[in-house]
């Protein structure tokens, strides 16, 4: 049997049309960025007092418990004044230069803003601190301000 001659695709249509008198939209240009180093990291921390301690520190069988006290008023400045005793203790005086912005209070807990550098020394800081019955709690960290919600729904309305 001889082999068949190869076959060749027929040649593209070479048809000429007329010129188009629509005009075509101008393309659309995307861009596209990658954010490599975050400038910020944002804690949701929380400041125990000590009226919120003083179950750790009573046994559970305890009867003769003295009754808790009352919770003191947390305001900004108080938080503000906790997160640097902290920074201060822990640094010395370059902790207290750490700038730090707090951006939302609800009742204990705080949000604040810290640059990404100074983090780890925050983080240090107020896992170390102990004073007169108060104490910080790390509850959420990270690089985007949208993730320190902890899951509820409209924590930074109001």
């Amino acid at each position: 049997m001889a082999p068949l001659p190869p076959t060749e695709p027929s040649p593209p249509s070479m048809e000429t049309f007329p010129p188009s008198t629509e005009t075509l939209p101008a393309p659309t240009q995307t861009h596209t960025s990658t954010i490599r180093s975050l400038p910020y990291t944002y804690f949701h921390l929380t400041l125990l007092t000590p009226s919120s301690l003083s179950f750790l520190s009573l046994p559970s069988n305890s009867t003769n418990a003295p009754p808790p006290n009352p919770t003191p008023t947390l305001d900004d400045l108080t938080f503000r004044t906790h997160l640097t005793s902290a920074l201060t203790s822990h640094l010395g005086l370059t902790g207290s230069a750490i700038p730090i912005d707090i951006l939302k209070t609800a009742g204990s807990d705080v949000w604040v803003r810290v640059a990404r550098e100074d983090a780890p020394a925050l983080g240090r800081a107020l896992a170390a601190w102990r004073a007169e019955g108060w104490a910080w709690r790390v509850r959420g960290r990270g690089g985007w301000l949208g993730g320190m919600g902890g899951g509820e729904r409209g924590v930074w309305e109001g």
